[in-house]
This record gives structure tokens, C-alpha cells and sequence, in this order.
């Protein structure tokens, strides 16, 4: 599937090499790698120090006779295809035709697919608000962000677009579409859209606007249990998390008894945030490495030591939308123990992209590597499965009435802790909570359940049970 908001921010260097998940994956120190006598190298400057890739060298490589058929082909378009083409514009198409035949992720930039990186690790940009791929010709949705016009008017993960306003998508390259849902804030585009589950396509009407998204958002659910969503991965992302982490505790004036990191439709980005997120939680040991035929494709992240929430029991939820980055921060956790991965299998993006620009505004963005899990899971086209399998759902809780029970009856014996009872009976206002709450997420209760049962059955805080879940 080929992804879109895949680029980096400008630089006039030529030679800047960026291993990205979606976005620029900064901190990277690339290593160097001593080149064969049949190779070529690329230099270039990643954070202030100079690394070198060796490329091979193209006359050892390639065969002349497929040179020769190329400039033929070449030729013949030139002077009889039905309308003039420049060599620019065929060169162009060529380096096009050579990257997406590679894998879906692979791909040539022109100066606007650097615009549009900038824009989103920056995390504002203008659009619908949605991640796309391409499949079978049409284009996916991989995942709507939160509190975006897409994610407001109904948009879902999975949702294959057919067609925009009256153009058919079938035959557009996925950076036509894409420049069709782009647009002038306030303007309106209709996603004809096939969902799985409905027998006849489905029109949705979004408002194009300014997308400006938050990172991080956080609040209590129940006494003692904290929410943590993550939207998308951006530069600061792992800084806002540890802020999160802390803000939570400091409201709830002690130790979380339990922690939500809701990772669901979250589409990736930044890996060096993804990695900080889950150093916060670890305490030493691997937390993602990758492997690729370079050397400076292969790369070691650690945890160093210290752990924010001091072994506090983790849920992390995730989904088809949860993407890249997201899926390493998962992984991670889930390989050390650290948390109990529930909801529905990831969406399986494992590779590594290295940006190599041309010149001061052209690029390749070329697969060079692929991500692995501390224990050596490959993530791509597999993803993460989850420990507890949960899938989304509506509940409704069936009206019925109470039980007659030993306290009804006239006369009764007084039992020593039923004036005790009384008093803690469940406040009807934090019971419609949670009636509520399980009605919205199905998903987040199960996770809060499972918080609440961990917690109940920590030899630690078995004397504190009572009084915490009041």
C-alpha cells in the first residue's frame, strides 16, 4: 500500500540521507560503512557528522543491451507519440516507473511531496485529515485523525474512496487523488466510498479546513485509572507523552493503579518519538532495530534506565489504523511485558524508507530496510497481534429488576456490615458513566476492566482496593 504524508523537510544539502517511518525519524546517527572497490559512495551530513552509503556502481551492474533498449524506447516516444514530450517529463516518468515497481512505499519526490513532509511532522497542515494508501487501484483509508473534518463526518479505517466528487479514482495515481482532496478551506468534497458491511456505496460529504492536530491527549477515566491517546507521532510526540504521564499523577495526587495508551488509528510518523515514548516505559533492553543490505541501514535503539510509571499495569489498543511508528511503540511493550496489548491486529507497515535528495528540491524515497520487534519480529505485512483479541461493539445493558434478597424481608437478622453497604452503595450518576462509557467504546471498557482486575489482584494493593475504587 502506498502511503502518502511521507516526506522531509527541506534542505539545500544534496546528500542528506533520513530514515523515516512516515515522517523524519530525527537522532538517527547512520554508521559508516566501508565500501567495496565495485562500489560508489554517497556522502552526506545527518546530525552534524558525516556518513557515507555505497551504491553500486552502474556500469558493473547494469546490462548494456538493457541500455540500449531504454534509450530505444526512449527515442521512439520522443518522435511518435501523439503529443510532444519533453525529456524532462519522460526522465521524470522513467525514475517514477522505476521506484513504484519496487514496493509500494518506494517513490519519487518532487518539490511539493517536501511541502507536504514538513507539513506533517510540523502537525498542521491543510486537507481532509486523513492517512490514504492505494489498493486494488482505489484509494484506502488507512486511518482518520482525531478532531479532523474526515474523523467528524464519519470517515472509517478500512473505507475504500471510489470516487471524488464526479471523477472515478480508478486510474489516478494516489498523488492525483490526493491533490483532488486537497483544497481551499471551507470548500467541500464528496467521497463515494464502498464500506465493508454495506451493500451499496456510501456518500459522505467533508469540508476541507486547516488540519491541526494534537499529538497527545490525556484525563482520568475512574479514580486511579489514566487515558493516554496518541494521534499520529510528531517531533515533540515523546516529550508530550512523559508530560502526560506526570500531569496525570500529579491530579490524581499518587501512582496511577492503572494506564490506557490508546494507539488506535494512529497512522505512525516520527520514529524517534515512538522510541522515546517507550523508553519512558522501560527500564533497560532493546526497543527496536531494523536490518537492511547497507550497513547505515542498520539500526539499534535501546532503552536506558528509568521507567516514569514504575512498573504501573499497562493496556495499549490497537487496530487495523494503528500504522509504523505505532506499531513499534506496541511491539516494544509487548515483547519486554511491560503491557497487554488488546483490540485487533496492526496494520503490518515494517519498512524503512531512506529519503536521498537529487538536488535542492528533488528526492527518491527509496525501502532500505525493515523494522524488528525486540524478539525479532518482523512487523511488515504481519503487524502486531494482540494478546487479548477485542473487537468494536455496541452494548446495551437489558432493563431488569432487582433481585429480592434476605435484606427485603420483614424482620430480617441485621447483618454487622449493612449499614456499611449503604453507604457504599454505587452513586447513580457515576453508574450512568459508565453505562455510557461502555455504550461509546466497547474496546476502552474492556481495557478499563482488565486495569481494574489486575489491580484487585496485585498482592500490593489489595488493602488499598476498597478505598481506591470508590
Amino acid at each position: 500500500m502506498k502511503r502518502v504524508r511521507s516526506t522531509l523537510h527541506a534542505t539545500p544539502l544534496r546528500t542528506l540521507v533520513i530514515a523515516t517511518c512516515f515522517a523524519t525519524a530525527s537522532g538517527l546517527a547512520l554508521a559508516q560503512d566501508p565500501a567495496p572497490e565495485t562500489e560508489q559512495l554517497l556522502e552526506g551530513i545527518q546530525n552534524g557528522e558525516r556518513v557515507q552509503i555505497s551504491l553500486p556502481d552502474p556500469e558493473k551492474q547494469l546490462p548494456l543491451e538493457d541500455l540500449r533498449k531504454f534509450t530505444e524506447v526512449f527515442s521512439r516516444i520522443k518522435g511518435a507519440y501523439v503529443e510532444e514530450v519533453s525529456d524532462r517529463e519522460l526522465l521524470e516518468s522513467a525514475i517514477k516507473g522505476m521506484l513504484s515497481d519496487l514496493d509500494p512505499h518506494s517513490t519519487y519526490l518532487a518539490p511539493k511531496d517536501y511541502e507536504e513532509l514538513e507539513e506533517s511532522t510540523s502537525g498542521e497542515f491543510g486537507g481532509l485529515g486523513i492517512e490514504v494508501g492505494m489498493e486494488n487501484g482505489f484509494v484506502k483509508v488507512i486511518a482518520p485523525i482525531d478532531d479532523t473534518p474526515a474523523q467528524k463526518a464519519g470517515v472509517q479505517a478500512g473505507d475504500l474512496i471510489i470516487k471524488l466528487d464526479e471523477k472515478p479514482v480508478k486510474g489516478m495515481s494516489l498523488e492525483e487523488a490526493v491533490k483532488l482532496m486537497r483544497g481551499k478551506p471551507g470548500t467541500i468534497v464528496t467521497l463515494t466510498i464502498m464500506r465493508e458491511g454495506e451493500n451499496a456505496p456510501i456518500e459522505i460529504d467533508v469540508e476541507r479546513d486547516v488540519i491541526k492536530v494534537t499529538s497527545v491527549k490525556s484525563r482520568m477515566l475512574e479514580n486511579g485509572y489514566g487515558y493516554v491517546r496518541i494521534t499520529q507521532f510528531q517531533a515533540d510526540t515523546g516529550t508530550q507523552f512523559k508530560d502526560a504521564l506526570v500531569d496525570l499523577e500529579e491530579e490524581l495526587g499518587r501512582d496511577l493503579d492503572g494506564l490506557i495508551i490508546d494507539l488506535r488509528n494512529n497512522p505512525g510518523g516520527v520514529l524517534q518519538a515512538a522510541v522515546e515514548s517507550a523508553d519512558a516505559l522501560l527500564d533497560e533492553g532493546l526497543i527496536v532495530y531494523t536490518e537492511g543490505r547497507i550497513q547505515s541501514s542498520r539500526l539499534r535503539f535501546s532503552a536506558r534506565e528509568g521507567d516514569v510509571m514504575e512498573g504501573t499495569p499497562i493496556v495499549v489498543l490497537i487496530n487495523g489504523g494503528s500504522a509504523s511508528a505505532s506499531e513499534i511503540l506496541a511491539g516494544a511493550l509487548q515483547d519486554h511485558e511491560r503491557a497487554v496489548v488488546m483490540g485487533t491486529q496492526s496494520f503490518g507497515k515494517g519498512s524503512v524508507q531512506t529519503v536521498i535528495p537529487l538536488d535542492e528540491t528533488h528526492a527518491i524515497k527509496m525501502t532500505t530496510a525493515r523494522y524488528y520487534t525486540p524478539d525479532g519480529r518482523s512487523i511488515q505485512a504481519t503487524g502486531i497481534k494482540p494478546d487479548i483479541v477485542v473487537r468494536p461493539a455496541e452494548l446495551k445493558e437489558l432493563d431488569s429488576k432487582p433481585f429480592f434478597t434476605e435484606a427485603d424481608l420483614s424482620g430480617h437478622l441485621e447483618g454487622q456490615n449493612e449499614k456499611a453497604q449503604e453507604q457504599e452503595k454505587t452513586d447513580p450518576s457515576a453508574e450512568a458513566d459508565s453505562v455510557s462509557l461502555a455504550e461509546r467504546d466497547y474496546q476502552l471498557r474492556s481495557a478499563l476492566n482488565l486495569l481494574k482486575g489486575i489491580h484487585i489482584l496485585n498482592p500490593k494493593t489489595r488493602g488499598m482496593t476498597k478505598g481506591n475504587s470508590q
